[in-house]
Parts: structure tokens; sequence; C-alpha cells
């Protein structure tokens, strides 16, 4: 997309425009900032906090660095440094801002309780874990290690989801509540993921290298799950909640039970026709998974 060319004077920093944002941020950050400025009307207890943490920022990067900057820090990991780091991080790699837009919209657009793009901003902790997540990524890649574990178990302590920093995260993800969700070192999830809470893409013991799950693009993975081992989950699949998955799951199929079994059998397993990742279909299966109904 083509780079904004907006600027404005540095003395009113509420209509600066960042020239590094794009036509999609540009456009998603002018709707957050009006559901904003809604809310505060609307709900004057809420106003200074949502100047505080929206309107008075000029840019989607600034206020989410502030907003996370704020929730992680503690007694010894000062609110200001970690802005810094936040919107270091963010201002200077596309990738980074990319993924918070894309993620922000997988929330709005597959959540039904997501009444807006600000609520997703400063409420959902599955959205700024996995924000925070990104960012201590992006060190652990630089070779700044210590920090980048530092920053892992601030993530679990506010918002108790734990995400090793060495995971790779696509874009358009939603972790869905998210408490619970444990993801380690080698795991791999796609872009259009959706996670619901106490979910674990985890290993099977003290095995060393290349041990946790890679999960395909567009997956839907149910609450309570638990994927163990370098399994991989083919892209478009379905894992029912509170499976236990120990084996790879074909593309566009459906696991469910504990040890998890396909949905119409191992040999001609039932073909999904949506993408359960965007859909968030939880329970068509059950029609053909038994006949027992309550």
């Amino acid at each position: 997309m083509p780079i904004g060319e907006l600027r404005f004077s540095s003395q009113s920093p509420i209509a600066v425009v960042d020239s590094t944002m794009n036509n999609d941020e540009t456009w998603l950050w002018g709707q957050i900032k009006a559901e904003a400025r809604q809310d505060a009307e609307s709900e004057p207890a809420l106003a200074s906090y949502l100047y505080s943490t929206i309107l008075s920022h000029s840019s989607l990067e600034r206020s989410l660095s502030f907003h996370l900057g704020n929730k992680l820090c503690s007694s010894t990991l000062l609110s200001t440094l970690l802005y810094d780091l936040f919107l270091n991080a963010f201002s200077t790699d596309y990738g980074l801002r990319s993924a918070a837009v894309a993620d922000l919209r997988a929330a709005r657009e597959r959540d039904p309780a997501c009444v807006s793009f600000s609520h997703c901003l400063l409420n959902y902790k599955g959205f700024l874990a996995c924000q925070a997540h990104r960012v201590a990524h992006k060190l652990w890649n630089e070779s700044r290690r210590p920090l980048a574990l530092a920053l892992q178990s601030r993530i679990a302590d506010v918002f108790a989801v734990d995400i090793h920093p060495a995971a790779r995260i696509g874009k358009g993800i939603l972790f869905d509540h998210a408490t619970g969700v444990v993801v380690g070192e080698t795991a791999v999830i796609g872009n259009n993921v959706s996670i619901l809470h106490h979910v674990t893409l985890g290993g099977t013991g003290k095995m060393c290298g290349d041990r946790h799950p890679k999960i395909g693009d567009g997956v839907l993975i149910g609450a309570g799950a638990t994927i163990l081992g370098n399994v991989k989950i083919g892209e478009g699949a379905k894992i029912g909640a509170g499976s236990v998955v120990l084996i790879d799951v074909p593309p566009r199929t459906t696991a469910v039970g504990n040890p998890a079994r396909l949905v119409g059998g191992k040999e001609k397993p039932s073909q999904l026709e949506d993408i359960p990742g965007e859909s968030m279909d939880h329970t068509s299966f059950i029609s053909e998974w038994s006949d027992y109904i309550i």
C-alpha cells in the first residue's frame, strides 16, 4: 500500500498523522479515535482514561505502546522504559504494525462480543498479549534474550498468557478470552488462526529441539484443547474443545476427543467447506460425531 504523505505541525500532536502509516492503518486509527470520542461523550467517567490512552496520541503505535507500557510496568520495570521499547519496535517495523491492524480486524469481525476497535485495543488481553509477544519475539531475534524473557514473564503475570518469545505467530490472530493460553518455544501459528482460552501448544517431555506444534492458516482451536509435540495441524482444520491432539491433523478436517479422532474416520474424514479460524463454527460437527442427543 502507498505510504501516507500527510504531515501537520508538531505543535498539535493530536492532529499529526504519522508519515509511515498506510491507508489501512490511517482508516483504522481514525475509527478508533472516533469511537473513543463517542465513548468519552457518553460516559464522562472514562473521558480522562480515553484521552490518555487514545485521544492524546497521534498514531496507533503510540497509543498501543503507551497502553502496553502502563499495563506491563512494575516497580522495577518502568512504564517509560517500556513505552520507549514498544514505540521503537512498532515505529521501525512495518510488519508489527500490519499484524496489529490485522489482529484488531480479526477480533472485530469474529467475536460478537467485540463492540468496537477501541474496545479491543483497550480491553482485549488476548490482543494486547499478542502485540507484546510480537515485540518480545523481535527482541529474541535481535539476541536481546534476557529482555525478551523478562517481557514474557510480565505478559504471563498480567494477562495470564504464556507465549515463549521464540514462538512464531502470523497475522489476523484472535486469542479469544485468552486466559491460560500456553505456546511453546518452537511453536508456529499461521495466519487467520483463532484460539480460545486454556489452549496449550506444548511439548511432550524433556526433548530438545523442534518439539512444538505447527498450526496452519485458518485453523480454529477450541477452549481447553491441548496439542503436544512437533505435530502439524493442516490449514483450515478445526480442533474441538477439550481435545488432546498427539498426531498430525490433515487440512480442512475436524479432530475431537481424547485422544483426538477425525470426524468421519481416518480414511475419509469429513471435509470442511469454510475457514474455521474465520467462521468460528465450534459445533457443526456434532451431528456427525455422535447420535446421542441430550
